[in-house]
């Protein structure tokens, strides 16, 4: 059942199936950097271009329509980030089993929401990534309910979050690092090590559960088939036996093995996408920017699951 979901979408998010994107995505990319520089030199990149920017792309490419847009922001962020007071209010003032029962309701909506787009698909079918789920087939039949809404909400929420965490952090990165926007003017072919480094920098998955399918040992450690096991991507990305210098930001790694998309017949599917988007915003910023720096302290979100930078404040002058 596993390689049959995966590729419903799987053909349509290879390299090539992407290229034809990369001239829309780039026109949201200038769009969204000529509304940072409409700010006039200061800004909190991660609330005004970093959680935006990537949403407008995936509910792009999703099919969703952009007045639809904040609702889906604001439920991604109930999903994820329950336990942070800023971004979650009212769920963080609430006991476990209220936030429970919260959590819920949130998942309820969503699917509300998709159940909605399923008819509208079907009903007038096109190519957007939500028609193909919604018409997508397993044999003759059509994907059930909890495969239908597994694959709309995966891809709606974390479709777009964990790009905004990546894009925050390569920010944070950058404007406490006057060399790497030098580095980048002088070196604009750099861009994909720019981007590969921040994404296994950020790591903006800090972990996922998997159950062990045999008895093995890891590290010494025996693990019998069925134990549940938490991959800590946050750990393995700063792996001292892999990348040397693993807590600095690097461009120049000959190789970047990072696995914050993850790995084998789990590996994001939208990992291409997010690369793209990425790539082609910081082209499109790296023209434009003559220099950044923090103007007050960052802040993160307060997750252990799918997390990164809430407030980037930056300085900034243009060419």
């Amino acid at each position: 059942e596993h390689k049959a979901l995966r590729s419903v979408v799987f053909p349509h998010v290879t390299p090539r199936a992407i290229k034809p994107l990369e001239e829309a995505i780039r026109g949201i990319a200038r769009e969204f950097v000529d509304h940072m520089l409409g700010f006039g030199g200061e800004c909190d990149f991660a609330q005004d271009v970093a959680f935006l920017y990537p949403l407008r792309v995936i509910m792009t490419v999703l099919g969703v329509p952009q007045e639809d847009e904040p609702f889906m922001l604001k439920l991604t962020q109930e999903l994820f980030n329950n336990a942070d007071p800023e971004l979650n209010r009212r769920r963080a003032e609430l006991s476990p089993e209220e936030q429970l029962k919260s959590l819920w309701e949130t998942t309820m909506e969503l699917e509300n929401y998709f159940a909605a787009v399923t008819k509208r698909y079907r009903e007038n079918p096109t190519g957007a990534i939500n028609s193909l789920i919604a018409n997508a087939r397993i044999g003759d039949d059509y994907l059930n309910h909890r495969q239908l809404m597994g694959y709309y909400i995966i891809a709606a929420t974390a479709g777009h979050d964990t790009t905004s965490n990546t894009t925050a952090g390569a920010m944070w990165a950058l404007a406490e690092r006057p060399q790497l926007l030098r580095q980048m003017q002088d070196n604009p072919e750099a861009i994909n090590a720019f981007v590969e480094e921040s994404i296994r920098w950020e790591v903006p998955v800090k972990h996922f559960m998997r159950s062990a399918v045999s008895d093995c040992e890891i590290g010494g450690q025996q693990i019998r088939a069925g134990d549940w096991l938490m991959l800590s991507y946050q750990s393995g990305n700063r792996d001292e036996s892999v990348w040397a210098d693993p807590f600095e930001f690097r461009m120049d790694r000959e190789q970047n093995p990072q696995i914050a998309f993850g790995y084998g017949v789990h590996v994001c599917l939208g990992q291409h996408l997010a690369r793209m988007e990425m790539r082609i915003l910081w082209e499109e910023l790296f023209k434009r920017l003559k220099s950044v720096e923090m103007s007050g302290a960052g802040e993160r979100t307060i997750s252990n699951f799918v997390c990164g930078p809430k407030h980037v404040p930056i300085r900034f002058a243009v060419n």
